[in-house]
């Protein structure tokens, strides 16, 4: 893009996602920053494969967070073809399989009776989560990239374009609708909404987290995890990609050229914060928090008084994902698809595992066993366990 001035802190941008909308004449191979090339480690602790499967095509190519949905008894899995799977997270046994008609663009989210997905033609669908079977389906405005969040009398999709909206779970009948403005340029991902019993928490690209009533989808509060600054709207970006982090009455959340902020759930009113820039939730363990910047570097700050416990540079501007904890590990994994383990006590790198050839764009799960749930954008699923190594 010549002439264009961009500020060191966003020009990774561009080379990071097809996922900046509102660019044109930039190609999606540009490169700005070089990601760190695949460090070397002393391998302490393995992955050890308690299973694995493949996915349908996975992403399939496309920038997409088809992340699955663990519900405790069952893993669910969906692909951008349309291959969407339940297995038991134990063993991997396949309990069922259903092959849509659909292209998928966002999933799987779920409530105790049915699972949800968006298709490319911007379609809400329900299923049954016994067997995949289809039981209604609504048409949307536009495209959706997060996954339909449901209490199980309700399911609310956001949109791209900044709207969010209810349906009725049980027949698909629109609730309400809510609208937010959305800047000229924005990061193609979107943090999925929170459903709880009467409110909605909402994020939006123009970095205001709001709780909307759930009755009606009128506005409550509004927090800003960041405030647009610069002279070109790439130095202004100030999404919110990352869901909130529920805290008991609080939540955290954080922003992209932000902050990291813990807010009152029912007033929204500001508990504390601090300067920071991520594209994902944080992640909480033994009272610390650990955070994927921007630019790749993994932090620890300790819960308390937010001091910084560490930093892990040798993973800058691989784009890790959202940071998982296992144990005395936190686990990411890369866009050239190896997942690290470091140490939670002091950010070293004790692991490594080449997982996925076409990337890890959506983070781990821990498993109720402490195992950790790994969905590759190529469509391999597996489940690993930690283990030192011998």
């Amino acid at each position: 893009m010549p002439g264009l001035r961009i500020g060191r802190s966003t020009v990774w941008m561009l080379a990071l996602f097809a996922s900046i909308i509102g660019v044109s004449g930039c190609s999606t191979t540009d490169t700005f920053e070089q990601p760190a090339p695949l460090p070397d480690v002393d391998t302490t602790v393995e992955f050890d494969q308690v299973w694995d499967m493949s996915v349908g095509d996975g992403h399939d190519g496309s920038f997409l967070y088809l992340a699955p949905l663990n519900a405790g008894d069952t893993i669910y899995a969906a692909s951008a073809d349309g291959d969407l799977v339940a297995v038991t997270p134990d063993t991997g046994k396949l309990i069922w399989e259903r092959e849509l008609k659909d292209r998928i663009f966002a999933g799987v989210g779920g409530d105790a009776d049915q699972l949800y997905l968006v298709t490319r033609e911007a379609d809400l669908i329900a299923l049954s989560r016994e067997n995949g079977e289809e039981l209604w389906r609504k048409s949307l405005p536009t495209e959706v990239l997060s996954a339909p969040q449901s209490n199980g009398s309700m399911v609310v999709v956001q949109t791209t374009d900044g709207r969010v909206l209810a349906y009725d779970s049980a027949k698909g009948d629109k609730l309400w609708q809510y609208e937010s403005t959305v800047p000229v340029l924005s990061i193609r991902g979107a943090a999925a909404p929170l459903v709880g019993g009467d409110v909605v928490i909402a994020s939006f690209a123009n970095g205001k987290l709001m709780a909307l009533a759930g009755d009606s989808g009128q506005p409550i509060w509004q927090y800003e995890v960041g405030q647009p600054k610069g002279r070109t709207e790439l130095e202004r970006l100030v999404d919110i990609t990352g869901q909130p982090v529920v805290l008991d009455r609080a939540l955290m959340v954080v922003g992209y050229q932000g902050k990291l902020a813990l807010i009152d759930i029912q007033t929204g009113r500001e508990i504390w914060s601090t300067k920071a820039s991520s594209l994902y939730a944080p992640a909480l363990g033994d009272g610390n928090i650990y955070l994927a910047s921007a630019n790749g570097d993994v932090r620890a700050l300790r819960g308390s008084d937010r001091d910084e416990l560490w930093v892990q540079d040798r993973l800058a501007w691989r784009q890790v994902t959202q940071p998982v904890v296992s144990g005395d590990y936190v686990v990411v994994g890369d866009f050239e698809g190896y997942l690290h383990a470091l140490s939670a006590k002091d950010g070293s790198l004790q692991g490594q595992m080449e997982f996925d050839d076409e990337g890890i764009r959506v983070p781990a799960q821990r498993l109720a066993n402490g195992n950790l749930l790994v969905f590759g954008n190529g469509g391999r699923l597996a489940v690993f366990e930690l283990r030192k190594s011998e």
